[in-house]
């Protein structure tokens, strides 16, 4: 007898709209979250409504605004869109929710669960990185709606997939057509942490930020090391990219508050880049499967005039994988019930 299967892809999300209001209640629920904002309660609460949410929200919609399409969020329209392509190409049905604003997940499987997907769902989130301000709060979010709504639905996670071949050959593919300017140097810009994050998530307790080389050190802690698993992510795209070895290096960027975060950070390097001669940089956001504000906005609005400022020419932003037909594909193949569990970990031995 088959299965009742439904397909929930996950990303981050937007605000509503380039509303103050909307912006403001899309950045509580976000930093409200504990896995964001990993303090006790009461003092996130005290953070976030007495630091926080007086002064950003304003300036962050000034920031989404500036970004923003005539049909809205480009997150939100893109992840659209590849949902549309990956239900093309998949029997069962697919939905997409945001982990903060909307869709919510919960409309998203009760949506998958009106039309009869009772038996599994395949939670997808879309982050090729673990954190537990990305996955895990997605994976914990799904759960505890689930078990209240449809207790007796078996919640099947697609793993990250940093460094596996489908999503590295995607990541190749689509950037293939910028690698062809005649570029000085590039950038690998991921979103940061906070350091605590990556020792929090270490099931060792040992490993992570214990050394210099602790990412290439092998540690069951790399199953959920956000940090070895961006550098994997350069390291898997190299081999199969022709970006020379000398020709590139590998940032943090968004840092929140004062805490010690990843580094270098994005500002840094790219002062540190067109001080020290470089002129057109490319920068490359793997982190993020659709452009959004961090990419746009951050990198490419911001991030292009501190360069310019600091020296540099020209700062070309490689479009993420978006709808790209090779992501779709990728998505697609992870879609696949039977394959979720098939993408090799090797580098966790």
């Amino acid at each position: 007898m088959n299965k009742k299967r439904g397909i929930l892809l996950v990303n981050l999300g937007s605000p509503d709209s380039t509303a103050v209001a909307d912006v403001k209640t899309y950045l509580r629920e976000f930093l409200m979250d504990k896995y964001v904002i990993d303090a006790p309660s009461l003092i996130r609460k005290m953070i976030v409504e007495c630091f926080i949410l007086p002064f950003r929200p304003k300036e962050s919609a000034e920031a989404y605004e500036s970004i923003w399409w005539n049909d809205g969020s480009p997150l939100i329209v893109l992840s659209q869109s590849v949902c549309k392509s990956v239900q093309k190409k998949v029997k069962e049905p697919c939905e997409l929710a945001m982990r903060y604003g909307s869709p919510s997940i919960e409309s998203g499987l009760q949506a998958l669960l009106a039309q009869h997907c009772t038996d599994e769902i395949l939670l997808v989130p879309l982050y090729p990185h673990y954190a537990m301000a990305t996955t895990k709060t997605v994976v914990e979010k799904a759960r505890d709606i689930l078990s209240r709504i449809s207790p007796a639905t078996n919640l099947q996670v697609l793993p990250p997939f940093y460094d596996d071949e489908k999503y590295i050959a995607a990541l190749a593919e689509s950037a293939a057509s910028s690698l062809e300017w005649d570029y000085d140097h590039v950038l690998f810009s991921f979103h940061g942490l906070p350091e605590r994050h990556l020792k929090k998530t270490d099931p060792t307790g040992t490993h992570c930020m214990m050394s210099a080389d602790c990412c290439k050190t092998p540690s069951p802690a790399h199953k959920t090391c956000y940090r070895h698993q961006c550098m994997r992510t350069v390291d898997a795209f190299l081999e199969v990219s022709p970006l020379p070895a000398d020709k590139y290096s590998v940032a943090f960027q968004s840092r929140l508050g004062v805490d010690k975060w990843l580094q270098p950070s994005t500002v840094s390097e790219l002062e540190r880049l067109a001080k020290g001669g470089v002129k057109k940089l490319l920068v490359m956001c793997p982190a993020f499967v659709a452009d959004c504000i961090e990419t746009l906005e951050e990198i490419g609005l911001r991030g292009r005039e501190l360069f310019q400022e600091a020296g540099g020419e020209e700062l070309r932003l490689i479009p993420c994988l978006n709808d790209h037909p090779k992501w779709v594909e990728a998505l697609t193949s992870y879609c696949n019930f039977e394959e979720t569990e098939k993408i090799k970990r090797g580098d966790e031995k």
